[in-house]
């Protein structure tokens, strides 16, 4: 297999998308101050340090475009994947912005392809930190000839697997329609200036068996306030978590969920949990889910198998 090594001088769109073929790709620490949509695939980026190696730009949705206009959310991206079977390992990739209240959206990491996995690294952001496709059937229509048919369409489902990583933000900072499984990870609530946060917002349609499943993850403050934040709301009806044997500090919200606004979702959402790690009582919506023993094993059983093989 093909080997590379690369620095912060090296321009990484470039050099990755003239790669024909699979290979391991090793980044020298530094800062990677660039925006990079990332076309090939069968890679492996292995960061030099976790901390150390950042891929970081400064995106955001209410900038205007060289087309005159706005970025909106899925334009800001630091770095984009469209190629299939790539992994990130060791490094951070950051949308710089930290003023989403004044600039809007500001996606660090949009994962459009099929497969894709990343394991001990740091996600930075603050409001939409993480988006995972396919979108949701009404953006494709509304974004056709805005967004790359690339990064737009992607037919079928998604299997994302992130292991032992690190994701901050503010508001939405987990977002989309893939079937995603966040092992033993870090999520990190950011102070946000309107007082409030929302980690997940899955957007899945109903015949989506599989949604965003967090097994073992630790939901931390970096900031938030204590009740502020819920652990997810639904982007669009049927949107589907699963939040089994994580630990939450005292800024998650006692109800847990939250049903978006004045929408209806709350008869649609599909949120379930096991085995909660509280420091607070939890008094979760009635509309949620609690899933016993053996429901939540079978999960965690199906993720191992469907999203290791």
């Amino acid at each position: 297999m093909l080997e590379l090594h690369l620095t912060p001088d090296d321009n990484l769109s470039e050099i990755l998308n003239n790669l024909h073929e699979p290979a391991t790709v090793y980044l020298k620490n530094g800062v990677y101050r660039q925006k990079v949509w990332l076309k090939a695939g069968d890679l492996t980026i292995i960061g030099e340090n976790r901390e150390q190696t950042v891929i970081s730009f400064d995106d955001y949705a209410r900038k205007i475009h060289a087309d005159g206009q706005e970025y909106n959310t899925f334009r800001t991206y630091t770095l984009c994947v469209t190629g299939e079977r790539v992994k990130l390992e060791n490094l951070t990739v950051q949308n710089s912005n930290t003023r989403p209240e004044e600039v809007g959206q500001c996606v660090a990491l949009s994962v459009n392809c099929k497969t894709f996995a990343a394991e001990n690294i740091n996600l930075i952001s603050t409001q939409d930190t993480l988006f995972l496709s396919p979108f949701p059937d009404d953006l494709v229509v509304r974004y056709r000839g805005f967004i790359p048919e690339k990064q737009l369409y992607l037919d079928g489902c998604s299997r994302h697997h992130f292991k032992n990583c690190r994701i901050s933000g503010t508001v939405d900072f987990i977002f989309g329609c893939a079937e995603a499984y966040f092992e033993k990870c870090e999520i990190i609530s950011l102070h946000d200036n309107r007082g409030y946060g929302f980690v997940a917002a899955p957007a899945h349609s109903l015949k989506q068996e599989r949604g965003f499943v967090f097994d073992g993850c630790n939901f931390l403050s970096g900031g938030a306030e204590e009740r502020t934040v819920y652990l997810a709301r639904p982007w669009r009806d049927f949107g589907k978590c699963e939040f089994l044997n994580c630990r939450l500090e005292k800024h998650i919200n006692a109800e847990l969920y939250d049903k978006w606004n004045d929408t209806y979702r709350d008869t649609t959402a599909r949120f379930a949990h096991f085995g909660l790690k509280c420091d607070f009582t939890p008094t979760p919506v009635k509309w949620s889910r609690a899933l016993t023993e053996v429901q939540c094993n079978d999960i965690i059983n199906t993720c191992n198998k469907h999203f290791k093989e």
